[in-house]
C-alpha cells in the first residue's frame, strides 16, 4: 500500500494542495479549545487527575491529527486522524464507566476492551443506514445509552454525557451531508462536524471531572 497516496474524500477539496480544505483545516481549532478547557478544569478538579490530563492531551492530538489529514490528505495522515479519535473514545468510555457508573478499575478496562472490539461489528450493522459514518455509531449509542441511564439515576455529571450524545448526533448529520450536498454547498458541511465535535469532546472531558470536595468545603467555611 502506498501510504503517501492522496485522499480526496470531502467536498471542500478540489485538488491535492496543502490548503485545499481551509475550513476543514482551521476548524480543528475546536479540538484544541476542548483540550484547553480540560487544562482549565485540571485546576479545579481533584489533584493529580491523570485521567483528565490524558483525555485533554488526547483531544489536542485529535486536533493535530485531523489538521494533518485535511491538509496533507494522504493515507498515513488518515491514520493520524482516526487513531487519536479511537484513543479518545476508549479513554473517555473507560473513565465514564469508572467515575460515573462506578465500576471497578479492572472491570472498566475489560468493558472498554469489549466495547472497542464490538465497535467494528456494530458499526458494520449501521453502514447501510449511515454509510461511511457507521464507524461512529457505537460511540453515539454509548453516549446516549450511558448518558440516559446516568441522568435517570440522578448522577450529576451524567447530563454532560447525554448532551454530548445529542450534539454528536447532530454532528454526524453534518458529516453525512458533506458529499450529498456538495453541489448546493461547494465548501461542504464537514466543518460543522469538526466544530460540534469540539463541543462533544469538551462535554466528555467535563463529565469525568471530579470536583475537589475538600477544597470546596474549605472555601465554604472561610466565606
Amino acid at each position: 500500500m502506498d501510504w503517501t497516496a492522496s485522499v480526496d474524500a470531502y467536498c471542500e477539496r478540489t485538488d491535492p494542495s496543502f490548503w485545499a480544505e481551509p475550513l476543514n483545516a482551521v476548524s480543528n481549532l475546536s479540538f484544541l479549545l476542548a483540550a484547553l478547557y480540560g487544562v482549565h478544569l485540571l485546576g479545579r478538579c481533584r489533584e493529580r487527575d491523570f485521567g483528565l490530563a490524558a483525555l485533554s492531551l488526547t483531544a489536542a492530538v485529535v486536533g493535530v491529527g485531523s489538521f494533518l489529514f485535511h491538509t496533507v490528505a494522504t493515507r498515513w495522515a488518515a491514520l493520524a486522524d482516526v487513531i487519536p479519535i479511537a484513543v479518545f473514545i476508549a479513554l473517555g468510555f473507560g473513565l465514564v464507566l469508572r467515575r460515573l457508573v462506578g465500576l471497578g478499575p479492572w472491570i472498566s478496562v475489560a468493558a472498554t476492551a469489549v466495547f472497542m472490539a464490538a465497535s467494528g461489528p456494530i458499526g458494520a450493522a449501521f453502514e447501510p443506514l449511515v454509510g461511511s459514518s457507521a464507524g461512529y455509531a457505537p460511540a453515539l449509542l454509548a453516549l446516549l445509552l450511558i448518558g440516559g441511564w446516568l441522568s435517570a439515576r440522578g448522577v450529576p455529571n451524567g447530563r454532560f454525557v447525554l448532551v454530548a450524545g445529542g450534539v454528536f448526533a447532530v454532528s454526524l448529520l453534518f458529516r453525512m451531508a458533506d458529499l450529498p450536498f456538495c453541489q448546493t454547498l461547494p465548501q461542504g458541511t464537514h466543518v460543522g462536524w469538526h466544530v460540534l465535535n469540539g463541543v462533544v469532546l469538551a462535554l466528555v472531558i467535563r463529565s469525568v471531572c471530579t470536583w475537589n470536595a475538600g477544597k470546596e468545603m474549605r472555601v465554604n467555611r472561610s466565606s
